[in-house]
């Protein structure tokens, strides 16, 4: 039935009708293998598979392994393996480091851990130290308190004590003539607190004031309103003050009148004491009509005394009040060189009565004189005179009687002729000026007298004052011998021998002392009313009171940024530029002795110091000197400990040396709109020793950048604002300096530490000159017969620029409130020459040069903008300058040196432990 079957399949299926039923057989069959196929593929194959792949064969013969689990290798011939097989050995590698690493940082880890508590362990014993010190240090710094209050002890101001509006009167010398301030003035009105509390009467109040000469009255009125002692409290006032001459003839009140108006005063108290009885002259011909009237204990101040008028400490010459209502043209004021003129000596006067008719008209010349006839020189003078003129050996000038009307005067004195101007031209050609004393020797001044002495102080012939007995204005506080020539009448022959025998040198200092003196305390009716306060002031020893310093107004500034720093500036090498500050900024000390002035300082203070000082009578420069009350002090007398032992460079270098055991500077910086230049100088700055602060003077009325910001440099930076764009801003004592050095410094100087530390140090061994670097000087143009200012190298020197020196805080005074405003107003003009300002002043103060330090000539940073200096018109402004100075201060103060400060082992070879002073000796 197979065969037939199969047959039949070959066949087509045909026959016997059994083709379907085959198709249908063959169909079942073909899906039953299907199936059975897929089973075994889809189940067996895998099982199979997946133990052989699982189990691994160990035999010997691989060949016999058709299933088995091949090696490493014969897996990775595959291509595409192998590059997986890399990617798992690397990170497999990465891996294990990882681990290493995690496991060596948690060893670390517990380390740190381990330090951390042993440094925390460490900081409380160290707080514990700490607190140990602080109590030590407390301790020690009582100790200290303690031992300078038994050797030094400061009190503190007591408490001021008001006399009772009644005052307790007491007896009256025997007569007024006996008066002195022990016995005659009230000293618990003037306590060393006080202040000095003057009160002014208002003589428009009283009868005797519609007399008054209306420019002196005018004069002396705006006087007082600026005056810094006057107050409008009688109750507290310490001395009272009435004005009551110069008056005007025709309508001038009796004296017993005048007597009963000032008894009438309110604050008068029945003797006058503490009054002061001021009567000023304007001309020549003043009476003395307080000769007649009763004081009381009142001072008087005025031009002419008799003898038994004029009451020595206790009664003041005055100056005649010249120039009431206007200030004197220094341009008009003759040069004080050449030193010799066309006259020797000159004289012009006519004496209207002789003293033995004068006498005898007035008193029994017996009773007035007791017995000694008086030697009436006048003719041996004017015989003497005339043979010196007649002998043509000098050009001398004398004339004995007036070509017009003689001025008015009194008895026995010399009149003056002509007028004022015609007077002055002839004094200024003459080198001397003879002034005679009237023959009355019982008038120990006069208004004409003190007229000739103004005048030839005014115009710089040297005063020859015939007559020893005569009282000079200010006497008892100006050496006048420093001035002028006082010499006795019966010496009248030999005058003219003693005038050819003065040198050049000496006429020069004799005509520049009697320049200063005029300008200082006759010029101005300001300087002749501070003259007399300051004299009393001085007298019954109260401290002057603080010169006004310029109040800085801030302008807020954002700091915080980090200075970085200059590697220029930071390379010293192995100098060390001092001990490192770690303390604030630390002030100069003030004064202590305010309240301790002694009459053996008066001569040398008010005939030596600088500018209208009856404000303020001493310098600061002098360790004995008491400096005025807001003045800083200049150092005390004494080498500190650490000053340099054995003078060995290196101990002497780690110290700051010099005679004040601690100082520090303020750096004084002059800006215009150029933030950039400003901050990197700024940050140049940034741990200098012995910094106080910096002081940025704004000069530019556009306010800093918002977002500028300034950097940390350990000190305080003060950006000041100034109100209008000049110069002399630089020079301003601002209440903000509280150091006495200055360091002036322009914002684009390159200064090294080392050499501002050098500079520092010269200057403190030299404190009353100007110490710097750039230094320049002054030469005489002969074709053009004028002054230049030169800039070249040269082998010496007069001038030290302020865009990089040093110099004490006393010259911003002097330069912003005595110097004579012509000089500041051309500064301004200009917008130059301040520097040469600076050194103008100095140098006639002091009559010094200034110093120079190190030996470099320019100090600009590189790459900063051009400044001022840069211009054209900049040597051509500072020609026109100095001569205009010269001018002004009547000769040339400059003066020449070829002296340079630099260390003294300056290049010298020596051993390395002793080469720290090699730039700060």
């Amino acid at each position: 039935e197979l065969m037939t079957g199969y047959t039949m399949l070959r066949n087509g299926g045909v026959g016997n009708g059994g083709q379907p039923w085959m198709l249908r057989w063959s169909s079942r069959i073909r899906l039953t293998w299907l199936s059975f196929t897929l089973f075994i593929i889809l189940v067996f194959f895998p099982l199979i598979a997946h133990y052989y792949l699982t189990t691994i064969d160990d035999a010997d013969d691989a060949g016999k392994r058709i299933f088995g689990p091949r090696t490493g290798n014969e897996l990775c011939e595959v291509k595409h393996v192998q590059d997986l097989c890399r990617i798992r050995e690397s990170v497999s590698e990465e891996l294990l480091q990882l681990e290493a690493k995690r496991q060596e940082l948690n060893s670390e880890i517990a380390k740190l851990n381990l330090k951390i508590e042993a440094c925390k362990k460490s900081i409380e014993n160290a707080k514990q130290d700490l607190l140990q010190l602080k109590n030590v240090i407390s301790q020690t710094e009582h100790s200290y308190k303690e031992l300078m209050a038994q050797n030094q002890p400061k009190l503190s101001l007591p408490i001021r004590l008001l006399p009772d509006k009644d005052d307790a009167t007491f007896p009256l010398p025997k007569s007024n003539r006996n008066c002195r301030l022990h016995n005659c003035f009230d000293y618990s009105r003037c306590p060393l607190t006080s202040g000095f509390p003057v009160y002014v009467y208002n003589s428009d109040d009283y009868p005797f004031g519609s007399s008054l000469d209306p420019l002196i009255k005018q004069a002396f009125e705006a006087t007082v309103r600026t005056n810094v002692y006057v107050t409008e409290n009688a109750n507290i006032a310490c001395v009272y003050i009435i004005l009551v001459g110069e008056m005007q003839e025709p309508v001038m009140p009796k004296p017993t009148e005048l007597e009963q108006q000032l008894h009438s005063l309110p604050y008068w108290r029945t003797d006058g004491h503490n009054h002061l009885i001021i009567n000023l002259s304007r001309k020549s011909e003043t009476q003395n009509f307080i000769y007649n009237i009763s004081t009381g204990r009142a001072m008087i101040a005025q031009s002419t005394f008799y003898d038994v008028q004029y009451r020595p400490g206790f009664d003041i010459v005055v100056s005649p009040l010249v120039h009431a209502m206007s200030e004197p043209n220094f341009l008009e004021i003759p040069p004080q060189v050449p030193v010799k003129r066309k006259y020797l000596f000159s004289f012009q006067g006519e004496k209207i009565e002789s003293l033995r008719s004068s006498l005898q008209e007035v008193r029994s010349f017996e009773e007035e004189i007791e017995g000694n006839a008086p030697a009436d020189y006048d003719d041996r003078i004017i015989t003497t005179l005339k043979a010196v003129q007649d002998s043509k050996l000098d050009f001398v000038l004398v004339e004995f009687t007036c070509k017009n009307q003689p001025k008015a005067s009194l008895p026995t004195e010399w009149a003056l002729c002509g007028e004022r101007d015609d007077r002055l031209e002839l004094l200024k050609l003459s080198t001397f000026a003879l002034i005679i004393t009237p023959g009355d020797t019982h008038l120990v001044i006069s208004s004409g007298c003190a007229m000739r002495l103004f005048e030839a102080l005014e115009v710089g012939a040297i005063p020859v004052v015939l007559g020893e007995q005569v009282q000079l204005p200010y006497n008892d506080v100006i050496r006048w011998n420093e001035a002028a020539l006082i010499i006795p009448k019966p010496r009248i022959t030999e005058v003219h021998f003693l005038l050819r025998s003065i040198s050049d040198n000496d006429l020069l200092a004799m005509r520049r002392q009697g320049r200063f003196l005029w300008e200082t305390y006759f010029s101005t009716s300001d300087n002749v009313f501070s003259t007399v306060l300051a004299i009393i002031r001085t007298r019954i020893q109260i401290p002057a009171a603080p010169i006004r310093e310029e109040t800085a107004v801030e302008i807020p500034h954002r700091s915080g940024k980090a200075a970085g720093t200059d590697p220029n500036m930071a390379d010293n090498g192995d100098l060390d530029l001092g001990p490192v500050e770690t303390e604030p900024p630390y002030a100069s000390p003030k004064y202590l002795r305010n309240f301790t002035l002694t009459a053996m300082d008066i001569y040398r203070n008010w005939n030596s110091a600088p500018g209208p000082f009856h404000l303020f009578p001493y310098t600061p420069f002098d360790p004995v000197l008491p400096s005025e009350a807001k003045f800083l002090g200049s150092g005390t007398g004494f080498r500190p400990i650490g000053g340099g032992a054995g003078g060995s460079g290196k101990e002497f270098q780690a110290a700051l040396g010099g005679n004040v055991p601690r100082e520090q500077f303020t750096v004084v910086m002059l800006t215009y709109e150029r933030e950039e230049v400003l901050m990197n100088s700024l940050e140049r700055l940034n741990g200098l020793p012995y910094l106080n602060k910096v002081v940025v003077v704004w000069n530019s009325p556009k306010l800093p950048s918002e977002d500028l910001l300034w950097p940390d440099i350990g000190v305080p930076i003060m950006v000041v604002r100034t109100e209008k764009n000049s110069l002399n801003n630089r020079f301003l004592p601002w209440n903000e300096i509280e150091t006495e050095a200055i360091l002036s410094i322009d914002d684009d100087a390159h200064l090294r530490h080392d050499e501002i530390m050098f500079g520092f140090r010269v200057w403190r061994e030299a404190r009353d000159r100007i110490v710097g670097f750039p230094g320049r000087y002054h030469a005489w143009d002969i074709p053009h017969q004028s002054w230049l200012y030169n800039s070249n190298y040269s082998c010496e020197l007069s001038m030290v620029l302020t865009g990089a020196a040093f110099f004490h805080k006393y010259y911003a005074y002097l330069y912003s409130y005595v110097m004579p405003q012509a000089i500041r107003d051309m500064v301004d003009e200009y917008i130059n020459c301040e520097d040469i300002a600076m050194n103008f002043l100095v140098s006639h103060l002091t009559r010094k040069p200034p110093i120079k330090v190190t030996s470099r000539w320019t100090f600009r940073c590189p790459g900063c903008p051009q400044a001022l200096s840069h211009d054209d018109s900049h040597f051509h402004e500072r020609h026109k300058c100095i001569n205009f100075f010269v001018k002004v201060y009547g000769y040339m103060p400059l003066l020449y040196t070829q002296f340079r400060v630099d260390s003294v082992l300056f290049k010298t070879r020596l051993p390395h432990d002793k080469t720290k002073c090699f730039k700060f000796i």
